[in-house]
């Protein structure tokens, strides 16, 4: 019988590597972006915004590898679920890489109007608020929702099999639906990043899924729970 211990640390590393690239995308240009850009100054400061996607595309590649990290164990409890979750997470990060080439694109355009002097600039602020537009709402409600979604099958899946303790997967489940909650709500409201409704109702899944992380890593799948299914398949 296949303890899946390697997948169990890949995930649980992958789930730090995720959460940490997702926080420290905000801190080479020193918080969220607001409209109208200060097209000079986003030029001036290149390196950081090349510095930015880079994150972000870290941050895409680590939450995709969460969901196909966890679906060859959850496939075998549930297979439609299993696939639901890894769509889910798959498509959240092409939209978190969508945000982050909407801030490369938002670079170049800078770049060619601060080139082209007052007046340049002047005909590009339309192109810069468009692309940052783009990147808030990649970033700040689309690619959330597939996110929750998938959080919320696996979660499921990780209930019902008793693979980590229920207490862990419970949580799961009720923080994905907060999480969805809060994507909702700011999208009505055009307020995104870290407002204190979106905080407040954000925080359980990020702790959640720290706690997972380290259970993974350090306990890894409940044996009993892959036992009694490859029982079944015999």
């Amino acid at each position: 019988m296949r303890t899946y211990r390697g997948n169990a640390i890949a995930v649980g590393v992958l789930f730090i590597l995720c959460s940490a690239a997702s926080i420290l995308s905000i801190a080479p240009l020193g918080g969220a972006l607001v409209a109208p850009v200060d097209l000079a100054k986003f030029a001036a400061n290149d390196n950081r915004v090349v510095m930015t996607a880079l994150i972000e595309f870290v941050w895409a590649v680590t939450g995709a590898g969460i969901a196909i990290g966890l679906y060859p164990v959850l496939k075998k409890f549930n297979p439609a679920l299993a696939l639901g979750s890894v769509a889910g997470r798959l498509v959240e990060n092409v939209f978190v890489v969508v945000g982050a080439l909407s801030l490369l694109a938002l670079l170049t355009v800078s770049q060619e109007a601060v080139g082209a002097g007052s007046a340049g600039i002047a005909s590009a602020m339309t192109a810069s608020n468009l692309s940052l537009a783009v990147r808030e709402w990649a970033h700040g409600f689309v690619a959330i929702i597939p996110f929750t979604i998938g959080t919320i099958l696996y979660s499921y899946v990780l209930y019902r099999s008793r693979l980590v303790p229920r207490w862990l997967s419970g949580w799961g489940l009720v923080a994905g639906v907060l999480c969805l909650v809060a994507t909702v709500y700011a999208g009505f409201t055009q307020e995104f990043g870290f407002t204190s409704v979106n905080t407040a109702l954000n925080v359980p899944i990020g702790l959640q899924e720290m706690t997972l992380a380290i259970w993974l890593i350090a306990k890894g799948f409940d044996q009993r729970a892959l036992a009694s299914r490859a029982e079944s398949e015999a």
